[in-house]
């Protein structure tokens, strides 16, 4: 059964590695859902979050196909229970006299911030899991979106050190 799996890579932090790993998944036909990366707190290194889809075989084989590459380091599936996500969205709606305050109330609920007010916009700002930015977006699309950018999800395991020493164990 095709389901979505979120992966988490370590790359040496060098120009290149992003293009091979993208190049590896456009090669084999696989379809990368969202992808983050930026440096950890080792600047030799470089974490790189992908979401993606497929059944179990299609995730083995993305993975021994990673462990392949120059440059990876590390390649861990982060299981469904076992991490910790977040997505950050930024949105632009429709603000009217009328619908402003049912829109302050949603971003109260949801614990979002307004990075920019308008005559007849607003900006929003929420970071969480992807459920949450999910519903955060459905509900505020009944007031129109006129504009949005996510960042895609980022991870890191729940497990006791880090995702170095779990692959090394």
């Amino acid at each position: 059964m095709e389901e979505q799996h979120t992966i988490s890579v370590l790359v040496a932090n060098k120009f290149g590695a992003l293009a091979r790993i993208a190049g590896l998944f456009s090669g084999r036909g696989y379809n990368i859902e969202s992808l983050t990366v930026n440096r950890t707190h080792n600047p030799a290194l470089s974490r790189m979050t992908i979401v993606t889809t497929g059944d179990d075989a299609v995730l083995e084989q993305i993975e021994k196909q990673l462990t392949k590459l120059i440059d990876v380091e590390a390649v861990v599936e982060l299981d469904n229970d076992c991490f910790v996500e977040r997505e950050l969205v930024l949105v632009k709606v429709r603000a009217t006299r009328e619908n402003r305050a049912e829109i302050l109330n949603l971003v109260e609920i949801f614990g979002a911030r307004i990075p920019l007010v308008l005559k007849d916009e607003i900006a929003l700002e929420l970071s969480g899991s992807s459920r949450k930015v999910e519903n955060f977006i459905s509900l505020i699309s009944e007031y129109g979106i006129i504009e949005m950018a996510r960042s895609g999800r980022t991870a890191i395991s729940q497990k006791p050190g880090t995702m170095e020493e779990s692959c090394n164990a």
